[in-house]
């Protein structure tokens, strides 16, 4: 199985770390404009091979997708990250051109490719993505609610003082600081709903700190994460290539699903070979309901941006 990854950059590279040392994938190729860039990010990363037992052939290339061909997952992350005091959605202009031209390079030279992305505002340029390619819906996915889930459950763990593993929670809706939903009426501690454990002003901070959480780690560091970022590609293209249909919240495009339509943004899939196997239709209350019309709305006004910077 080969993957692509596009973007050498701190995310790229950490992806590829991730799905090698893992491995995930036969073969993986790391693709950067930056001359050399991606070569040696590769190069780095297969000089730990022989200490850490993997086998995966990991090379770099600078700007020639004809080195991409026949992938069976191609992940974007090109695209410029956040500096502090920038939101996700601030990056439209600048990464919808980006993520349009690679979208189109890498299906030229791998067209039964499922694709991954990344790139910020992730629902956006997830939208244009498929709008951008015209393949069918399953075979493009965002994958932001994967790392926000991820978050969420790392923020619970904390507020209850016991291992992530034995945490279950989810987030949905948009990619962004103020329109994902950490949906803590459904998360769990080895089965037992969390609100046993946690009372309701500590579940809201929790929620709170969930949907803050790359800005708070943006303002730490400087710039956007990238270890947590980098597993939760690997671990939903680890889904995808070895069919494990696992239950992994994305950005999907919806078509009356959650009763929203045109729109890519965060919802539970199954995923499996085919990438989106399944869109999972849980049953939300009303306030839950009304957090996901109203971050729909937010996206969708994301995507008449968009539109407008096309133009």
């Amino acid at each position: 199985m080969k993957v692509t990854i596009v973007g050498a950059g701190n995310v790229g590279a950490s992806c590829a770390d991730v799905i090698s040392y893992r491995g995930i994938a036969s073969e993986v190729v790391l693709l950067d404009i930056k001359e050399g860039f991606a070569e040696g990010k590769a190069m780095d990363i297969m000089q730990c091979a022989s200490n850490t037992g993997f086998n995966t052939q990991l090379s770099g290339v600078t700007n020639d997708y004809t080195k991409t061909a026949n992938s069976d997952v191609v992940v974007i992350t090109s695209g410029i990250p956040r500096k502090p005091g920038m939101t996700r959605e601030e990056l439209i202009g600048i990464n919808a051109g980006i993520v349009k031209s690679v979208s189109e390079n890498v299906l030229a030279n791998s067209p039964n490719a499922i694709i991954v992305v990344v790139s910020n505002p992730m629902d956006t340029m997830t939208y244009l993505a498929l709008k951008a390619t015209g393949l069918p819906k399953n075979r493009i996915i965002g994958m932001g609610g994967a790392l926000d889930s991820s978050r969420f459950r790392y923020y619970l763990s904390k507020a209850l003082n016991k291992p992530q593993r034995d945490v279950s929670a989810m987030v949905i809706g948009g990619h962004g600081d103020t329109t994902m939903i950490p949906l803590t009426r459904l998360a769990s501690y080895n089965g037992i709903p969390v609100s046993e454990f946690l009372s309701q002003e500590e579940l809201d901070k929790v929620a709170a700190d969930t949907m803050v959480g790359g800005a708070t780690l943006t303002g730490l560091l400087g710039t956007s994460a990238w270890y947590a970022p980098g597993a939760s590609v690997a671990y939903l293209v680890d889904s995808i290539l070895n069919n494990q249909k696992k239950m992994i919240a994305c950005s999907v495009f919806l078509e009356g699903e959650y009763g929203e339509s045109d729109i890519c943004i965060g919802v539970p899939c199954i995923i499996g070979r085919n990438g989106i196997e399944e869109i999972v239709d849980i049953t939300l209350n009303e306030d839950e309901k009304a957090k996901f019309a109203k971050s729909a709305t937010a996206v969708r006004s994301m995507n008449a941006e968009l539109n407008a910077n096309l133009k």
